[in-house]
């Protein structure tokens, strides 16, 4: 008997899940033999997030002056406005999915790090030992929680900027005239408004990795 379409999306979640889980098993103890902890692999990971958000900040910035310059093009310029508005929104969502992308690979990583760090400190025999590294665990991982909400907030703030992206360029392609002018014109506030907002988190998100990296690499 064949199983339902529920049923059969489940299991091969979970058989990605687990071959997912397996190769990072593997990528992390190869790491490990050559001297890389997942300490060192998680300051790096939020190194490159960090890096990602200041270039999605900058790429926001570019989509919004080329926004503001469409909209007082001559009519006999739109297709060239369109062009350029569309090479603009695609930039975006490229920037967008890496910064996913890297929060992504933060998680894994900080899972595997703090499974092993609470699996270690049961091999404590000096009590004081274990209650002194469990504080810094607990410490560390406030400070992740803090990081990584900074970090969700920042990427939730560019899909609304996406949302009005988009429905721009697909008005201006299917309504190359005037019409689509004044209408790129009436939106423009509100996408200033979006993406300043963006700028915000994305600048809270790059201060608190600041913050964790330089707490990581302080307790090392």
């Amino acid at each position: 008997m064949t199983p339902p379409l529920s049923m059969t999306a489940t299991l091969l979640s979970l058989l990605t899940a687990a071959l997912l889980a397996g190769c990072s098993t593997t990528y992390y103890a190869a790491m490990e033999k050559a001297g890389i902890h997942k300490r060192d692999i998680m300051v790096d990971r939020v190194a490159e997030a960090r890096s990602s958000q200041e270039q999605a900040q900058e790429q926001f910035k570019s989509a919004l002056e080329q926004f503001a310059s469409v909209v007082h093009l001559r009519e006999t310029d739109l297709k060239k406005a369109y062009d350029r508005l569309n090479g603009e929104y695609e930039a975006c969502v490229a920037i967008a999915d890496k910064v996913s992308s890297r929060i992504d690979s933060i998680e894994s990583v900080a899972e595997a790090l703090f499974d092993e760090w609470e699996a270690e400190i049961d091999l404590y025999q000096n009590r004081e030992m274990a209650r002194s590294s469990r504080a810094q665990l607990q410490a560390t991982q406030r400070n992740y929680r803090d990081m990584l909400g900074r970090m969700k907030r920042a990427e939730k703030s560019m899909d609304p900027v996406l949302v009005i992206f988009r429905d721009n360029v697909l008005f201006l392609k299917h309504n190359l005239n005037a019409q689509a002018i004044g209408s790129l014109r009436q939106e423009f506030g509100t996408l200033q408004t979006q993406i300043d907002e963006l700028l915000a988190r994305m600048n809270e998100a790059i201060e608190s990795s600041d913050a964790f990296i330089a707490g990581m690499q302080q307790n090392q």
